[in-house]
């Protein structure tokens, strides 16, 4: 089909997508509820994006179904007016995970799954081989900002690197040469119902894993593999595992240390974005490149150097200067495991000086589940600036807001107010050290903030 339509067009994962059929020759085409930085972007590179979520807004050249492919994320309703009009009129309508399914198939995928860390180790391993002599296609669910796009495209690689999402049971829809699983803290849970549900989806992921392939495990992990005879299982961790850190050094904003690995010691790896969470994250993104024979030791060394990070995971936006002067850091994080490694790197990194969180809950159905856990991650800040839920697909609970996290909240200095006054509050306040947290739209008051401590500089 020539005609590809996305609903939901806006997603980061969607994005990937739409870049990988317009380099294909393709015709693109979309819908997504509010324009966005990435809707812009998406926009200028020859995607046909509306706003509107009837039907009448589709394009002409989009009403084909002898012609038209349409994808859509499961974030999206089923009473969205766009996608009735596809199911009613015959077309082909496919989930996002299915069509990454599809187009991986054929090429050796390396799929990265996890609670948490599978955008920087898949993103981290992408450039690493896109690095070497091999390269690689690459659908990632952040902006690698090295390339300034979650999308590589290589089209003589037989590799494919991939986030493979656990949400409604996405990655199910993959069939990994190699697999990556980084965490398995229950998420998702309006889906899983429960852990062992959650458990199990990940169990199952692992037996989709091609015959003579490897799963590299974190060594810590609840969950018991079902792997299919004849695939290689490997561990991972900081301190053991068949892949681990050694001799650890850190020192003027600088964390180095060497990886071991059943292949032989890649020494004096330094890390292009030094915090503590991307000691792991290297290690798990190098030994997935270890099991295929793109292994260049140099590469690997040379290429976690030069690593800049993925938009919002741990993203830098106001840094101090010779040693003094306000900090500013964004991350993504919005599991209470993810938020509580954070704060962990912060103050790492930044031993001894005075931590603001503001953090915004994404999902109201994410902070029921987990407002304690929400509640005892925050507590390990100096002061608390908590927003207000941020629904995304969700509508409200009853019972649920930001209330139920705040009130458990133990640090001594902690404030309760609606995203709309976050710069107003923080221009009052003469921060050291801000830590902007939340998978919802926090990151788009930076700006703003980052002009305030300029101008009050």
């Amino acid at each position: 089909m020539n005609h590809i339509y996305f609903i939901g067009a806006g997603g980061i994962g969607m994005a990937a997508l739409e870049r990988y059929y317009l380099s294909k020759g393709k015709k693109v085409a979309g819908y997504d509820r509010t324009p966005t930085a990435l809707t812009d972007a998406l926009i200028a590179e020859g995607v046909e994006i509306t706003f509107s979520p009837e039907a009448e807004a589709i394009p002409a050249d989009f009403r084909d179904p002898a012609d038209t492919l349409v994808i859509y994320t499961p974030a999206v309703p089923d009473d969205l007016p766009i996608l009735r009009y596809f199911r009613d009129g015959g077309f082909e309508v496919i989930k996002r995970a299915k069509a990454l399914g599809l187009i991986a198939r054929d090429s050796r995928s390396l799929c990265f799954a996890g609670t948490h860390g599978k955008t920087t180790t898949s993103s981290m391993a992408a450039h690493i081989l896109n690095s070497g002599s091999i390269g690689c296609n690459a659908f990632l669910g952040g902006i690698l900002k090295n390339y300034n796009s979650n999308f590589l495209l290589h089209p003589s690689s037989p590799f494919t690197v991939i986030e493979a999402d656990e949400y409604d049971r996405s990655f199910h829809h993959l069939t990994p040469q190699i697999a990556v699983i980084t965490a398995t803290d229950p998420d998702h849970l309006d889906i899983y119902g429960t852990e062992e549900a959650y458990l199990e989806s990940f169990a199952h992921f692992t037996e989709l894993i091609r015959p003579g392939g490897t799963l590299i495990i974190h060594e810590d992990l609840k969950l018991k593999p079902r792997v299919a005879e004849g695939v290689k299982v490997y561990t991972y961790s900081r301190d053991k595992g068949d892949f681990h850190a050694s001799y650890v050094r850190r020192g003027l904003g600088s964390i180095t240390f060497d990886i071991v690995t059943p292949r032989g010691t890649i020494r004096n790896v330094n890390l292009g974005v030094p915090v503590e969470v991307n000691i792991e994250n290297a290690i798990a993104a190098a030994a997935a490149v270890c099991c295929t024979e793109a292994f260049e030791p140099e590469v690997i060394r040379s290429a976690l150097s030069s690593y800049q990070g993925t938009k919002r995971r741990f993203e830098s936006w106001l840094k101090e200067e010779n040693g003094r002067g306000r900090v500013i850091i964004d991350d993504y994080a919005h599991h209470p495991e993810e938020l509580r490694s954070s704060i962990a790197s912060v103050k790492a990194l930044y031993p001894g000086r005075h931590l603001t969180v503001a953090f915004q809950p994404h999902l109201y159905t994410r902070t029921r589940d987990f407002a304690d856990d929400f509640a005892d991650a925050l507590s390990a800040a100096d002061s608390v600036i908590l927003l207000d839920i941020y629904p995304a697909r969700e509508e409200p609970i009853a019972g649920v807001t930001s209330e139920i996290i705040f009130k458990n909240v133990k640090s001594p200095d902690k404030t309760l107010i609606p995203k709309e006054k976050l710069v107003e509050t923080l221009k009052n306040r003469n921060f050291d050290i801000l830590l902007t947290a939340g998978a919802g739209d926090i990151c788009n008051y930076l700006p703003e903030i980052v002009k305030s401590c300029s101008e009050n500089a």
